[in-house]
């Protein structure tokens, strides 16, 4: 049944923090479990998963019907055996709320991701950033406490003003449940408001996922969280706001832009803002935390343009939907396996600064092995799961164009039939492209610096990784290989 997905680890949480359990040891059980029921709900044949989820029609309504609903559980569980397997707390004690944590974290993403209620949607979300909040501002690096306190300002204004717009678009569509949202649109029913609620909806969900500029809090917020928390929120509960726009453009089908069409062209300009002024942000940084927490916020601006290529073609265009579901896939597994890795790189070294590292390779060249695939995977290298991601983004921002004068009226339709009738998104796509220049820049030199040359005084106190730090990090690596060789794309 897909209930226990979310009972599962709320009962091992329970048990690390009333029966004082171990930490590490429980949450990796409940995970091995919530893995084992998440592929048999995901991979399971129709009729199997029918019997899975026969019994949760009500109260939380959960499913797997959902487009991207399939993809984004079988991300969770993965990180989320990842995070625990790879956890490295300083005391017992601090093992058992990093445990709890996570397996809180867990269970709000995986609860929203299968909710078709739009309110448990929107409080399985709320459920996890809790959490997430005490983790930074108790046991982050730095001034973890003035990190926490901005992230919870931000991420609060922006909860309050999605919520705004999914009870103004829930009010006027009569429905509050996406199934009943859909038979809305079916039975020819729009939003009054459609500008208003699209205008909250973009801001609430991009605050969320980090779209500029409201980006600001993210990288910080990754930077000091410890390695667990960043790899869950990083890695998974950032793509609840990609997930929920895309769900609701895919509801709204060939009246997707009637709803969002109004801000497409100002949404264009805010992802390049993710994709060219965050990426010179990160190629500026001179810590490894902080630069991934940059590139994280980076490389969302590619998703956002595969939304912005589905809501130019009115809904008519499932490749952008796919290369949207593969590239969350893809990056939520990068990054988390980044995020673990710089985890172990802190704990052999003592620093994160990469001018005071080099040679790690040497000292520990598995570590530097993983780093190097998950760098290269992060860059789009071909075989590896970001390349196919990034591929179907880009060519889907092409579907159904022609070579012809744009129609639109605005001043970026003025600039594309100066490029011999380029489309606003097409135009976008071609300035979005030099992010990979970006991304390769400051991911060839982090790994340069820190297991390249001769050995650094940080990288002479590195001692050797356990078995469990290697088998945390190879399960996810395998991952990022497999869905490089041979993509999901039956489960979209």
């Amino acid at each position: 049944m897909l209930i226990w997905l979310i009972l599962v680890p709320v009962i091992a949480a329970a048990c690390i923090g009333l029966l004082k359990a171990p930490g590490r040891l429980t949450a990796m059980l409940s995970a091995a479990i919530s893995l084992i029921l998440g592929v048999l709900a995901v991979l399971a044949p129709e009729c199997c998963r029918e019997c899975l989820s026969s019994t949760c029609g009500t109260p939380l309504q959960l499913t797997l019907a959902l487009p991207l609903s399939k993809i984004m559980v079988l991300l969770s569980i993965l990180v989320t055996f990842g995070a625990v397997a790879g956890m490295k707390a300083p005391n017992a004690d601090a093992e058992r709320s990093w445990a709890i944590s996570a397996l809180l974290i867990s269970t709000g993403a995986i609860g929203a991701f299968m909710s078709d209620n739009i309110i448990a949607f929107y409080g399985f979300h709320e459920l996890a950033l809790i959490p997430t909040f005490i983790m930074i501002g108790c046991y982050g690096r730095g001034d973890r406490r003035h990190i926490a306190w901005t992230a919870t300002i931000y991420l609060g204004l922006a909860s309050m003003v999605l919520l705004a717009g999914l009870l103004l678009l829930c009010a006027e569509m009569h429905a509050w449940s996406f199934t009943a949202m859909a038979a809305s649109v079916q039975a020819g029913i729009m939003p009054a408001s459609t500008c208003t609620i699209a205008a909250l909806l973009i801001v609430g969900f991009g605050a969320l996922v980090s779209l500029f500029p409201f980006h600001t809090w993210a990288a910080p917020a990754y930077a000091c969280a410890p390695a667990p928390i960043a790899m869950l929120h990083a890695g998974v509960l950032k793509k609840f706001g990609l997930y929920g726009l895309f769900t609701l453009a895919y509801i709204f089908g060939n009246k997707c832009e009637a709803l969002f069409g109004c801000w497409n062209n100002w949404l264009l300009v805010m992802l390049l803002g993710n994709v060219l002024w965050v990426g010179y942000v990160t190629i500026s940084q001179t810590r490894l935390d902080l630069m991934l927490g940059n590139s994280s916020v980076m490389h969302m601006g590619y998703i956002f343009l595969a939304f912005a290529a589905y809501v130019a073609c009115n809904g008519n265009n499932e490749l952008a939907i796919q290369g949207a579901a593969l590239l969350m896939l893809a990056h939520g597994l990068t990054i988390a396996l980044l995020f673990l890795l710089t985890g172990q790189v802190e704990a052999q070294t003592r620093t994160l600064e990469l001018d005071s590292m080099g040679g790690l390779g040497t000292k520990l060249p598995a570590l530097g092995f993983l780093f190097g695939l998950a760098g290269m995977a992060s860059i789009g290298l071909p075989l590896l799961a970001n390349f196919v991601g990034e591929f179907t983004v880009f060519v889907s921002c092409f579907a159904g164009w022609q070579p012809a004068a744009s129609t639109c009226d605005c001043w970026l339709g003025s600039v594309a039939n100066f490029f011999g009738g380029l489309g606003p998104v097409q135009l976008a796509t071609i300035g979005a492209l030099w992010g990979l220049v970006i991304s390769a820049i400051y991911m060839l030199r982090a790994f340069r610096n820190i297991f390249e040359g001769p050995v650094g005084t940080a990288s002479e106190r590195a001692t050797g990784l356990t078995k469990l730090d290697i088998v945390a990090a190879c399960f996810l690596a395998v991952f990022i290989v497999l869905f490089g060789i041979c993509p999901p794309t039956c489960l979209l």
